[in-house]
């Protein structure tokens, strides 16, 4: 297992250290329930240093990135962020992920488990003339959301960034430390990532707690971070997406550009998909005691119609909620369904997503 940089300060704060894609990361700190209610009444900081960073290069490199990736990366002005996705020529999703434009360089930035895989499959398609730098390993990235997050990045960053539009980011420094203020997250929450190079992590560190603990700023474990997403639907590689999946039944057609110049890989599908959908991921509402899991299935009248991806307990709505792939024509609001919950029937509907609006 490797190690973030901030592991021990992980461990003196109570952090239970768990095996998640190749680290040792902090599940939880207080509880779960605890956790999450802190980002959405207050603000908490994630380490998501486990995350994937690649530096692309090169003349032609919008081009190369706006062929394999689905969302238009020539829209993309400077200090811009992209949320996108990579396909195999199948339609199947290699990953989601971020794409940050800088003036010399662009930064993806990628799922921690899929690093390796999302790596060489860039590496697969480079063409002369575009350069690939891994620079994972020498990255730290901390998470601050909640609604005093903006105001907490304030009084640590050297510049103003209250005005940064969201997914957007500016450059800049911590304590003399270079800094990117990326205003981004993945919990429905205000906030921003802020990324350091990997030397300078106790600097962020110290400053982030210096200025949070006035304001009540609680470590947020990975747990709960899945439970933040899933109140808002955000999609979870693995779970909700995969190499089985395009991003039309997902729900990503948003992102999905089909008529920017030269496509991408595996559009033939995606067009496909427009035209004929057989299924789509919804959200769903338990009506009895429960917790619906990952790849519990789905019946109606006896009949098996879909499939779980995500679910869990949302602690806002005080009731278990999750996602699943449903078949056409039954994926509509209301409609009532069965999920095999270890060999236990329990009543189900399909209900209106995001779960949680801020």
């Amino acid at each position: 297992m490797k190690r973030i940089a901030l592991h021990d300060h992980h461990v003196a704060l109570g952090g239970r250290m768990v095996p998640f894609a190749g680290y040792e990361m902090p599940v939880q700190y207080s509880g779960i329930i605890d956790e999450h209610l802190s980002v959405r009444r207050n603000v908490g900081v994630f380490d998501v240093s486990h995350m994937g960073e690649f530096v692309v290069r090169g003349r032609d490199a919008s081009n190369w990135l706006n062929r394999l990736t689905v969302n238009n990366v020539a829209a993309l002005e400077f200090g811009q962020i992209q949320y996108s996705a990579m396909l195999y020529p199948d339609g199947g999703i290699v990953d989601d992920l971020l794409v940050y434009r800088f003036e010399g360089h662009f930064l993806v930035v990628v799922n921690a488990a899929n690093i390796e895989k999302d790596f060489a499959h860039l590496e697969s398609n480079l063409v002369p003339g575009i350069e690939l730098i891994n620079i994972s390993d020498d990255i730290t990235l901390l998470a601050i959301q909640g609604p005093q997050a903006a105001a907490l990045v304030q009084q640590i960053a050297d510049r103003p960034i209250l005005d940064t539009v969201y997914y957007h980011f500016v450059e800049g420094e911590v304590n003399g430390r270079w800094a990117i203020f990326s205003r981004t997250g993945y919990t429905g929450e205000d906030g921003f990532e802020v990324y350091v190079r990997r030397s300078d992590s106790e600097v962020l560190w110290n400053a982030l707690w210096e200025a949070g603990r006035p304001l009540g700023l609680k470590p947020i474990g990975l747990g709960a971070r899945d439970s933040l997403r899933l109140e808002v639907c955000y999609c979870l590689y693995g779970n909700d997406i995969d190499p089985t999946t395009n991003p039309i039944e997902a729900g990503l057609g948003w992102i999905t550009k089909t008529k920017k110049p030269g496509g991408f890989v595996g559009i033939e599908t995606v067009l496909a998909a427009k035209e004929q959908l057989n299924r789509r991921l919804v959200g769903f509402t338990l009506k009895e005691k429960g917790i619906a899991r990952h790849g519990q299935e789905i019946f109606l009248d006896g009949r098996k119609i879909g499939v779980v991806t995500s679910g869990g307990f949302s602690p806002v709505l005080d009731r278990a909620v999750g996602l699943a792939y449903i078949d056409k024509p039954f994926d509509v609001l209301g409609t009532a369904v069965k999920i095999d919950v270890r060999g236990r029937q329990i009543a189900a509907e399909v209900a209106e997503t995001p779960f949680y609006k801020r």
